[in-house]
């Protein structure tokens, strides 16, 4: 009984393998173990298998379009923001140099967006930055003399008795500021929400150039081409044209802020102290409103990592 019940399975699989292939032969086109149904086989969606190789434009395999396997980057559909899921982004130098892929993790760069925590940040971060030195001087600390300035009655006048008030000139200011901090409270874990957030809205407004090579679709991997990231934040000279060359390369670009992840490079320093539209900052000291003042984040490699590193250590209570 065994026996018969293996052989009807071994016929019925040889069935569908000759149909497989007829039907392949006849509409699907094939490359390696890849299988490309036309649209109407929807019988043969079961039977596809996928590829375990890379397809690049040298391949040699013809069978495979060649449409498909252009330079030409193919326009993605948009995905939809705070899914927290990874983005693939292409790591590049001033020099535009391909040096690969980096994923930013989703739990940093792809949280849902609330325009009131950013408002709360923004709000702690302004008042927090004021100084606070403000002062005025009271009635008696003003300068001046402490004598009644004329008799209380019989001259005709307002009775007065001190020049020092806030109604002669010189004198006191009342209700005036003094010296005090303007800082407001804002717990820690929504400050670091709103770094998320800011850092989330620089990836997703490049969302309508997302572009992908065809091995990057297959994988179903997103990149993003207005959040840059650099290998590094070196630079061969410290003059400022190397940096204005590299400003005008980015389009639709008015202000460029550079994070490196450690202390800031002293040849980039020189280069960029008398542009207006590039800052540079430490890893350490990006912050949400920073990053809303420059339409372009350009990060190093070290500075996504340390972030993220910051971003996922527990808060100290």
């Amino acid at each position: 009984m065994a026996l018969s019940v293996s052989r009807r399975v071994l016929r019925c699989f040889g069935s569908l393998s000759a149909s497989f292939r007829a039907s392949h032969d006849s509409h699907g086109v094939a490359s390696g173990n890849v299988l490309f149904p036309p649209k109407g086989g929807s019988s043969l969606v079961s039977c596809r298998r996928l590829s375990t190789t890379i397809l690049t434009p040298d391949s040699s395999d013809g069978t495979f379009p060649s449409d498909l396997l252009s330079k030409k980057s193919v326009l993605t559909p948009e995905r939809s923001i705070g899914l927290h899921q990874d983005l693939v982004i292409p790591v590049t130098n001033f020099l535009s140099e391909d040096k690969g892929l980096m994923v930013l993790a989703g739990d940093v760069f792809d949280v849902p967006i609330r325009k009131d925590i950013i408002h709360r940040v923004v709000r702690w971060q302004l008042a927090k930055r004021q100084q606070g030195t403000h002062s005025t001087k009271t009635i008696s600390e003003v300068s001046g003399t402490g004598r009644k300035p004329w008799r209380q009655k019989g001259t005709g006048r307002a009775r007065h008795g001190t020049l020092r008030g806030p109604q002669f000139r010189g004198g006191a200011i009342m209700h005036g500021p003094k010296p005090r901090s303007h800082a407001i409270k804002l717990n820690k874990k929504v400050r670091r929400l709103g770094l998320k957030i800011a850092l989330t809205a620089r990836a997703a407004e490049g969302k309508a150039s997302l572009f992908l090579s065809l091995p990057l679709i297959l994988l179903g991997y997103c990149i993003n081409e207005q959040l840059l990231v650099f290998e590094d934040l070196e630079i061969p000279t410290h003059k400022t044209k190397h940096i204005v060359n590299c400003y005008k390369q980015m389009e639709s670009t008015k202000k460029v802020l550079l994070v490196d992840g450690g202390p800031i490079n002293e040849k980039l320093k020189l280069a960029t102290q008398n542009l207006h539209y590039v800052n540079v900052l430490p890893s350490i000291g990006l912050n949400v409103y920073s990053i809303l003042l420059h339409d372009t984040l350009v990060m190093s490699r070290d500075a996504v990592n340390k972030i993220v590193e910051r971003m996922h250590t527990p808060i100290n209570r």
